[in-house]
């Protein structure tokens, strides 16, 4: 088992991420809490459990802002999803969850991204908007560019936005165009 601490720092507002990743054998589990000035200030913590092959099985998305408390679970159902407990037949096919305060759920789709450039992958996803704990069907497409770098295009809710992906060996981000880069803190 390998287990590490990733910081994650927001370059377009103030905002810092704390994960804790555990890689074992049979599953991968995250946890972690972002504070963020957006949407007028929040704390959000979100735990992860994924299967060994990097597919989200579930998330839970708890939030802190200026109107209290709010908590949404988003779980696997064969191929879809269940928010909050109920299937949800608008997420049917969508293959992966993304957060949008976090760059670690583009690990997902990086990993299964084929690694000649020129690649690409595309796919639906459980798109959960942190500050409004909402989720909607979106689409991506992840483009190979090199052995670490990935394009990321946006095809749905945001259409049009598109970034860089800088990545580490397992695919985690290192830095994503317009949004976040991974820091070390100081010792």
């Amino acid at each position: 088992m390998s287990r590490s601490v990733l910081f994650w720092r927001r370059t377009d507002i103030e905002g810092v991420e704390r994960l804790e990743l555990a890689v074992e054998p049979d599953q991968v589990t995250a946890t972690a809490t972002t504070i963020c000035l957006e949407a007028g200030g929040f704390r959000i913590d979100h735990r992860w459990r994924l299967d060994a092959g990097w597919r989200a099985l579930s998330v839970t998305v708890e939030l802190w802002n200026s109107q209290g408390r709010g908590l949404l679970q988003l779980e696997r159902a064969g191929t879809g999803w269940r928010v909050d407990g109920m299937l949800r037949r608008d997420l049917e096919g969508a293959e992966e969850p993304d957060l949008s305060i976090t760059p670690f759920c583009n690990t997902f789709p990086i990993r299964r991204t084929p690694q000649g450039a020129g690649e690409s992958l595309t796919l639906d996803t459980a798109f959960i908007d942190g500050p409004a704990l909402t989720v909607a069907r979106s689409r991506q497409r992840y483009d190979r560019q090199g052995p670490r770098r990935v394009r990321y295009v946006d095809l749905g809710l945001s259409l049009g936005f598109e970034a860089d992906l800088v990545v580490d060996d397992n695919g985690l981000v290192l830095h994503y165009e317009h949004l976040f880069e991974r820091v070390t803190p100081a010792a």
